[in-house]
């Protein structure tokens, strides 16, 4: 990967952007952007967009989500031990005994979730997993009073683990989930302005807010920017490791390439020009199948408006909504090369409908 935008990767998934709290993520997302758009701009809610070839048609919209699975302040107790709220899906098992930021106005504060020594608990046939309930952050105070000068009700939390290199292409972070996407529809931009290639579309690159807590960025943004065709991107489940049921999930693997998502939200003739682009450059895919619903920013997006044609890109991503979600790199650069052809294909007022 060029080593610019493995700068701007680890900058940007190392920048805390919990839901609803996306501001210094969309910063670093907006400063890149400008490097390589006509335009760029956000909304009321901080939905960020970045604008190629202003003016043109039909209007493209790649999409990826900002905001991580987060924690906030929900009470304070009387020794000073600070109890959580969920921010999207938290698994709150694999939260017990991390190191954590509460992120205030004065800046953040650190903390540690705790965890009862095993010595000290009672012995359980088959203990239960806590609940988000049960969990408690020690920043070090003894009271409530002395807690309340560092931290508010409604602060957000987020782990603390950073951006790191496993092992070759494969690299190790707390939220991929879904910084891969932000990061992938601008360097599909930066490709385009690149390559000097005469686009006829509108290019506009898009990074949503609030995902993880219902969609609900896309839903703003696909309203009133009113693109005629959308691509999303985001993670999907790699099932290549232990104790995955593939013929329940499917067979995704890393290394395999991105994939491209079957059925319900997706356009069928998106899909079937991102397929004809992937054979054409070269680009491995794989498939996934759904039933109802994607769980992405798509099943918002499609039905915006009366229906705007779409299609979801993802990332196989192992261990989704840990601190240790894990990547491949030659896996992620595919996808802004597919998307940067796949808008350069679309011609002077192209529309998108299903042939009947």
């Amino acid at each position: 990967m060029r080593q610019q935008s493995l700068d701007f990767l680890r900058k940007l998934v190392n920048t805390p952007s919990p839901a609803g709290h996306e501001t210094r993520g969309q910063r670093v997302w907006l400063d890149y952007a400008k490097q390589f758009a006509d335009e760029t701009f956000s909304d009321a809610y901080g939905n960020c967009v970045a604008v190629l070839n202003k003016g043109g048609s039909p209007r493209v919209m790649l999409a990826g989500h900002a905001d991580e699975i987060a924690m906030g302040v929900n009470y304070i107790n009387d020794q000073g031990f600070i109890y959580v709220r969920k921010m999207g899906g938290i698994d709150a098992a694999i939260t017990k005994a991390q190191r954590v930021l509460i992120h205030t106005r004065n800046g953040p504060v650190k903390g540690v979730v705790g965890n009862v020594a095993p010595h000290l608990m009672k012995e359980e046939k088959e203990p239960k997993p806590p609940k988000i309930h049960d969990l408690f952050i020690d920043i070090g105070v003894s009271s409530r009073k002395d807690a309340e000068k560092l931290v508010s009700i409604g602060d957000p939390i987020t782990l603390a683990d950073e951006f790191d290199i496993l092992r070759d292409d494969l690299v190790v972070a707390r939220a991929f989930d879904n910084r891969i996407g932000t990061f992938a529809v601008i360097e599909a931009l930066r490709l385009l302005k690149e390559s000097k290639t005469k686009l006829q579309a509108e290019v506009c690159a898009v990074s949503n807010v609030q995902e993880e807590v219902g969609l609900l960025g896309a839903r703003q943004i696909a309203y009133s920017l009113k693109p005629d065709v959308a691509v999303v991107v985001d993670v999907t489940h790699a099932t290549d490791y232990p104790n995955i049921n593939k013929p329940q999930h499917g067979d995704i693997r890393i290394g395999g390439g991105p994939s491209v998502t079957h059925g319900g939200c997706n356009h069928p003739e998106v899909v079937a020009r991102l397929e004809q682009i992937a054979k054409a450059k070269k680009i491995p895919l794989q498939h996934e199948a759904i039933s109802s619903t994607s769980g992405t920013d798509t099943d918002a997006i499609f039905w915006t408006r009366g229906g705007i044609a779409s299609a979801l890109i993802s990332l196989p991503n192992r261990y989704m909504h840990s601190p240790v979600e894990v990547v491949s790199l030659t896996d992620l650069e595919k996808i802004p090369e597919l998307l940067a052809a796949f808008a350069a294909s679309v011609k002077k007022g192209e529309e998108f409908k299903v042939k009947i």
